[in-house]
């Protein structure tokens, strides 16, 4: 009896500390909109600069390095992976001394460094290799020990670069938009349908004129334009320093996470209270940028490290004494949000393997396919074609955003139109038509190259089919709208369900599944290779794609899709959303206080 009215003061006197010092916290100056020329600015440039700069890398390397295929790829993958996962570091430093105003503005420099490094080993003679003779036999020389150290040191600092901006940059443009009012929420939504609209226009611009200059004109010149292209990115985001709201670190957030698993694991012997809402320890730090999370019942057992026992001190400013023996109800709630999304995540990691199986195969069908556009005779590059998709975003993303979620919200109150695990959802969907689309056209092309007349040979590949190259374009235009669909919603799944000193490493996740997805994919395709391969038979993924199966594999990936659905639709089905102050993402805009706010 005792105990219980010991908890109930201390429960008391915490809530009325928090009350208080809820009531003098400062509200940021938010410019919403007047803050997005800086930001999109900034990510334009820097996206155009470093796609600029990495998508060709692998035929520099080959055709200036002189380096042999097998190493300039292992190179590439190395660098690429560890530019994905070198996120979670840059994530972790930035929400916990640093701040991604700060992050950001050092890793921009370090990109424009490293560009800078780069655009050098091909303008200045001595950084390269000599140019190999025109005749058969001379002998390419290459790379010394110094020219391979410059060039290195140029991928370290891109290596930097890319782990900080990367988790960054997007969480940072959202924290100028007020969460707290109605005008701010609809801005957050708008903006990551932008930011992923300029990344895409970034790619087509890098795949098509940069990487244009860069084969056709000179190396030099065509590593100069993104090394200025990332200065300008640079120029821009200090520009808008004074009017950027700065979101403040307060400590690591892993180790929060860390104590309510320990405090919970020292008390599981307990029995879980039966007003946890009302019994279990609340105390919200003053300096906290978290907003406070009502009481959920998923994740029960992680309730008992917010139970008060007799060995448990609380501080005089209400705080617990042993925060690895007790945690605030807020502390487990945030818990709690990260756990639900990594039943998503795994999800996301399946999605990104058809994106990652589109864009490497279907380079390879466009060689052995008619690619010639008009009477010209013009011939589009095969590894063009990526760029379909990629534009059917970019004119999908200004309807959805200016018409079709206008539209939805007037039916359905929400101020996406939809749901984000309803955007999510659509966008598996589509990308398992676009693998039904891509067998069926497959299977097209290679009955026309096996029984008509073919237009010649592709060096190392097969005979060339009659079918048109156009025949690609509405699976990829497929796969890009499904990008529309789930990775934005993804993104601003995670952005907007993490505890708001987690959202660098939020976005770090994302792009862990991008790189995770990859080694999957990988590991699918020698599979499949391994397996149908066997006896000396023609593998499904064989060279020549007349004699495998390639339709036959892209069914597989449909199929893994479908599964992937029905096990993300019980995901969704059982997932909660992060609700602050009767804010949610289910609740109807009819629900919400509407407030005006310059945004």
């Amino acid at each position: 009896m005792e105990m219980e009215k010991k908890n109930e003061k201390i429960l008391t006197e915490t809530t009325e500390k928090n009350e208080h010092l809820g009531d003098t916290k400062v509200e940021p100056n938010y410019r919403g909109i007047i803050a997005m020329p800086f930001v999109i600015g900034n990510e334009t440039f820097e996206k155009l600069g470093t796609l600029g700069t990495s998508s060709n890398l692998l035929v520099y390397l080959t055709s200036v390095f002189h380096m042999k295929t097998i190493t300039a790829t292992n190179l590439m993958n190395i660098f690429n992976g560890t530019c994905n996962f070198g996120t979670l570091i840059g994530a972790y430093l930035s929400d916990t001394y640093f701040g991604r105003y700060k992050t950001i503005g050092f890793a921009s420099v370090a990109s424009f460094l490293g560009m800078l490094v780069l655009a050098l080993t091909a303008a200045v003679s001595k950084l390269h290799p000599p140019s190999c003779g025109k005749e058969e036999t001379s002998i390419c020389e290459g790379p010394t020990a110094g020219q391979m150290t410059f060039l290195l040191s140029g991928f370290g600092l891109l290596i930097i670069g890319a782990a900080g901006i990367r988790p960054c940059n997007l969480a940072f443009g959202a924290d100028q938009f007020n969460p707290n009012t109605e005008s701010g929420r609809r801005g957050t939504n708008s903006f990551f349908n932008w930011y992923y609209f300029t990344y895409t226009f970034a790619v087509m611009v890098s795949m098509t004129a940069i990487v244009y200059v860069q084969s056709n004109v000179s190396w030099s010149l065509g590593l100069g334009i993104p090394t200025i292209l990332m200065f300008l990115s640079c120029a821009l985001f200090f520009a808008g320093t004074k009017i950027y709201v700065k979101v403040v670190p307060d400590g690591s957030p892993l180790t929060g996470v860390a104590q309510v698993i320990v405090a919970a694991s020292k008390k599981r012997g307990l029995k879980p209270p039966e007003q946890p809402s009302v019994s279990l320890f609340s105390c919200v730090s003053a300096n906290k940028i978290n907003l406070k999370l009502p009481h959920t019942d998923q994740f029960r057992f992680l309730d008992k490290a917010a139970i008060i026992t007799q060995e448990d001190q609380i501080n005089s400013e209400g705080s617990a004494a042993n925060p690895w023996r007790l945690s605030s109800i807020q502390q487990v709630e945030e818990v709690k949000c990260l756990l639900r999304l990594v039943p998503i995540w795994f999800s996301s990691l399946i999605y990104h393997v058809s994106i990652v199986q589109q864009q490497n195969y279907v380079v390879f069908q466009a060689l052995q396919s008619d690619r010639r556009l008009g009477p010209s005779g013009f011939r589009i590059p095969a590894a063009t074609y990526i760029v379909f998709g990629m534009l059917a975003l970019t004119i999908w993303i200004p309807i959805y955003d200016r018409i079709i979620v206008p539209s939805l919200r007037k039916i359905t109150n929400k101020e996406g139109g939809i749901t984000l695990l309803q955007r999510m959802g659509i966008g598996i969907v589509l990308t398992a038509l676009s693998m039904l689309s891509s067998a069926l056209v497959e299977s097209r092309r290679r009955t026309l190259a096996n029984n008509r007349p073919t237009l010649g040979i592709e060096p190392r590949k097969g005979a060339i089919s009659s079918m048109s190259g156009l025949w690609f374009i509405p699976q990829l235009a497929l796969i890009g709208l499904s990008e529309g669909f789930f990775f934005i919603g993804q993104n601003e799944l995670f952005y907007k369900q993490c505890p708001e000193n987690m959202r660098s490493i939020a976005a770090s996740l994302v792009f862990c599944a991008v790189a995770g997805s990859s080694y999957l994919s990988t590991l699918i395709s020698s599979i499949v290779q391994s397996i149908t391969g066997r006896g000396g038979k023609e593998s499904w993924l064989g060279e020549d794609l007349n004699k495998g199966r390639l339709d036959y594999f892209y069914y597989l990936i449909a199929a893994l899709e479908v599964l992937n659905l029905v096990y993300f639709l019980v995901c969704a089905k059982w997932y909660k959303y992060k609700v602050t102050g009767g804010n949610s993402p289910e609740v109807g805009m009819q629900k919400m206080e509407s407030e005006k706010a310059v945004v």
